[in-house]
């Protein structure tokens, strides 16, 4: 069915050569799932890319289905490679804006027309190409949702619908990328068994990625460990994950919990959000009469499943997302400054917070210095004072700075939305807030990089320099560089391998021991919270469903999801260090 002999794949940089893949050999037989284990940017990608046809390779050949792909192949060759594989990226939710059903028609369709149409009613083949499409939609369990828009299914259903739509290709393997890597653990269990169901139902061989053992534990016949573009060991999933959790390093202790005053306090907080659809409007999210403390000092973990209400919350504690009613104050000095209503000390308090989102990502083309210069240059000592100095002579009133000064803790996608509200471009920022020069910024940084055992040399780095796990501590340095007094997390570390996150868990606490930095963070990973946290809230459908310690609050959770995947590891007596 497949065969890999002896793949290499290099890279070439402007300043050195990156050797991604080497002599890579193995074979994929049929019906079977194949997993590959690693850590992050060990090569597992580039292999799925390579195997899609999306990228060329130096060396080797690849055998599928009677294809012989080698580096010399024409473009025929790689059509027709693309023709008999289908492949599922992790990040990719690019669905028509119509219905389920329509949305897998259109994939059918276009293997008779060469791209995506409905066909008209008068096709010949119109009904059995409707009755093909529905045989994909209950292969993935979302038969009655054929009818329902894309727009309104829930992420896990989305990402089953994107499967179904892959099967409709009548690929001869599937290629998964991180599937369900960044959902909730319910999520994750729908994907994972509409994916062992095409696989049963259609005899499809099937490769997966993925940095999550269990998800392995659960789908995979044979797993393949591969590490430094090389494959480490090949068998028995049980075998190569405990192998490869061997590697893991030992959990820091967690600080111990002193008797700490609230530093935030959520009081009788309303939100309601809506989507209309197909002129009917549907409420998706009720946050009603919503309260809640958070002491300094602390590692307090959210969690709960997708579409709960989880990031909403970040966003008005924030201050970047407005409540219908209710307050979010901070303690500032003496005093208790509200979040959701203007005030010339929303600023101050803005100053002390440090933002990571769940699509964090460091800037490709500017070394770790220079975006830590920027932050610095945002949230370091005497920003607010200079940038009211700038804004007054623009004449921009302190309201309107207030708002601009909001945008630098939102999300990409959501500061370019505010931006273009206020017909701005975001050159006001290097107008109001310029970046520290580089020798400044390295005074702030190094003592940062030596907490989070970084060689001082990666600050003079660009992001493609860095393995996995420094691009991750490297992010976090750029928001300590500043030293907020609050850190807000949400699920950046949702698509991390568990060696990398065991070194992020014990930054975290290295963080919070030794700075006092308050940490709120937002996570589905249920080992990770219970490991770093003092304190754990299980919050659904806008409420607050337990809050308590981390190992009670996610168990009650887990007991809530139906995620049998999640035992595998335990049934297989496999688990981290």
């Amino acid at each position: 069915m497949l065969q890999v002999e002896n793949l290499s794949k290099t890279y070439r940089l402007k300043d050195r050569e990156i050797e991604a893949l080497k002599n890579i050999s193995f074979t994929l037989k049929p019906g079977e799932i194949l997993g590959l284990v690693g850590k992050s940017g060990g090569g597992k990608s580039t292999l799925m890319k390579i195997l899609r046809g999306m990228e060329s390779f130096e060396r080797g050949r690849i055998l599928l289905d009677g294809l012989t792909v080698t580096p010399d192949s024409g473009d025929d060759v790689r059509r027709e490679q693309m023709a008999v594989t289908a492949i599922h990226l992790q990040r990719d939710f690019a669905l028509w804006t119509e219905s389920a059903l329509k949305n897998v028609v259109r994939r059918v369709y276009s293997r008779e027309t060469g791209y995506e149409v409905l066909p008209i009613p008068e096709n010949p083949n119109y009904d059995q190409l409707y009755q093909e499409a529905l045989y994909y939609l209950r292969l993935v369990g979302l038969e009655k949702k054929a009818n329902h828009l894309a727009t309104v299914l829930s992420g896990g259903e989305k990402q089953r619908l994107l499967i179904a739509r892959q099967l409709a290709k009548k690929p001869k393997i599937l290629l998964l990328d991180e599937p369900a890597t960044m959902a909730c653990p319910a999520t994750k269990q729908e994907v994972l068994d509409a994916i062992k169901n095409a696989n049963r139902e259609l005899n499809l061989p099937i490769i997966v990625v993925s940095h999550l053992p269990e998800i392995h534990a659960y789908l995979a016949d044979r797993l393949i460990w591969i590490d430094g573009g090389e494959i480490v060991a090949q068998g028995k999933p049980a075998e190569i994950l405990k192998r490869f959790l061997a590697g893991m390093g030992e959990a820091m202790p967690l600080s111990a919990r002193s008797a700490s005053q609230p530093l935030i306090q959520v009081r009788g907080l309303y939100k309601r959000n809506c989507l209309v659809s197909t002129g009917e409007v549907l409420e998706v999210l009720a946050m009603k009469d919503l309260n809640l403390d958070l002491n300094e000092g602390e590692i307090t973990s959210i969690i709960g499943n997708s579409g709960g209400g989880k990031t909403t919350l970040l966003k008005i504690m924030q201050g970047v997302r407005m409540p219908d009613e209710g307050s979010v104050l901070y303690r500032h000095g003496q005093n208790w400054v509200d979040m959701t209503a203007y005030s010339p000390e929303r600023m101050e308090v803005r100053q002390g917070l440090g933002i990571m989102y769940q699509e964090f990502a460091l800037y490709a083309g500017e070394m770790i210095i220079e975006q830590i210069a920027y932050q610095l240059g945002v949230k370091g000592t005497d920003v607010i004072e200079n940038a009211r100095a700038v804004a007054e002579e623009m004449g921009i009133s302190d309201k309107v700075l207030d708002t601009i000064y909001a945008m630098t803790d939102m999300s990409e996608e959501d500061a370019k939305a505010a931006l273009e509200a206020l017909g701005l471009t975001r050159e006001i920022f290097k107008d109001l807030f310029p970046r520290f020069p580089s020798t400044e910024a390295e005074k702030f940084a190094r003592p940062i990089f030596q907490l989070l055992s970084l060689e001082p040399e990666v600050m003079w780095k660009l992001p493609e320099q860095l393995s996995g796990g420094e691009k991750v501590r490297a992010s976090l340095a750029i928001l300590l560089a500043a030293r907020p007094r609050v850190l807000i997390l949400d699920e950046p570390f949702g698509d991390i391998d568990p060696i990398t996150l065991r070194e992020v868990s014990n930054a975290i606490k290295r963080i919070n021991a030794e700075l006092g930095t308050s940490i709120l963070l937002v996570s589905h990973h249920v080992d990770f919270v219970k490991e770093v946290s003092h304190r754990a809230i299980y919050f659904e459908n806008g409420a607050i469903v337990a809050d308590g310690s981390p190992e009670e609050v996610s168990n009650i959770f887990l007991s809530s999801c139906n995620a049998p995947y999640l035992k595998r590891l335990e049934e297989l007596s496999i688990a981290g260090g």
